[in-house]
């Protein structure tokens, strides 16, 4: 997806209680809703994390190209040292976790000026609520694609929900799953996840596996794996039909 296309599947969000705006910078391109307009606030909050982004590339290449674990590296700044630390036992580069870090970033950063926040960086999704709220798995031109939506509670929030395709996307995958959604407290986490979880399947059979794998993950609440028409669920998920 080239930056800033249009992402339909917003027009499908409804924050009738929330005031819902736009901030793109770069490749960065986030819907954000909140308790009023909070778009200044916003693009500040993206203008930072994207300065310890591309300052620590600039000094470190490699951080950019990686497919695996990156060394730890105490002045890195916060946000990378956060990708870093969330991807080393995922045996992914820490670049797999940065749609989630930032949506957790910007969402942590608003957090401070508002009671309710949604942001959502490509499906990469931080969300902090007073409601239950719903979030629909798009699984690509799977036969359950937005069939079912993750109903997400006060007591779970904030949290992450992840996603990563071999189909649908941006998303590096080496696997054949139409999507793989997580869900922890840590959004970079669970993108990071996503995508290593991701590239372990490779026949529809192994979503039966997906399960195991993920619950050594610490810090993973649960998730959703779809590959054709089959469907897994596992951990403190609750689906809904759309």
């Amino acid at each position: 997806m080239s930056p800033h296309e249009e992402r339909s599947y917003r027009n499908k969000v409804s924050t009738s209680d929330m005031a819902s705006f736009h901030v793109a910078v770069k490749e960065t391109d986030l819907w954000v809703s909140a308790d009023r307009n909070l778009e200044k606030e916003t693009t500040d909050l993206v203008f930072e994390c994207r300065k310890q982004l591309e300052t620590y590339i600039s000094i470190h290449p490699e951080l950019a190209t990686t497919l695996l674990p990156y060394g730890q590296d105490p002045y890195a700044p916060p946000m990378i040292r956060e990708m870093i630390d969330v991807t080393k036992g995922l045996g992914v580069g820490p670049m797999a976790s940065v749609a989630g870090a930032i949506a957790q970033y910007v969402g942590r950063g608003l957090m401070r000026i508002t009671d309710q926040v949604i942001v959502e960086n490509g499906g990469d999704i931080f969300l902090k609520a007073n409601r239950p709220v719903t979030v629909s798995i798009f699984a690509g031109d799977s036969l359950l694609s937005e069939k079912f939506g993750l109903l997400i509670s006060e007591r779970q929030m904030p949290l992450g929900v992840c996603s990563s395709s071999a189909r649908v996307g941006h998303s590096l995958s080496m696997g054949i799953a139409d999507v793989v959604c997580i869900l922890s407290p840590s959004a970079a986490l669970a993108d990071g996840a996503a995508t290593a979880l991701g590239n372990r399947i490779m026949a529809k059979k192994d979503i039966k596996k997906i399960a195991g794998r993920a619950n050594r993950i610490e810090g993973i609440l649960g998730g959703v794996t779809i590959v054709e028409d089959s469907m897994a669920t596992w951990g403190d998920v609750e689906l809904v039909e759309l």
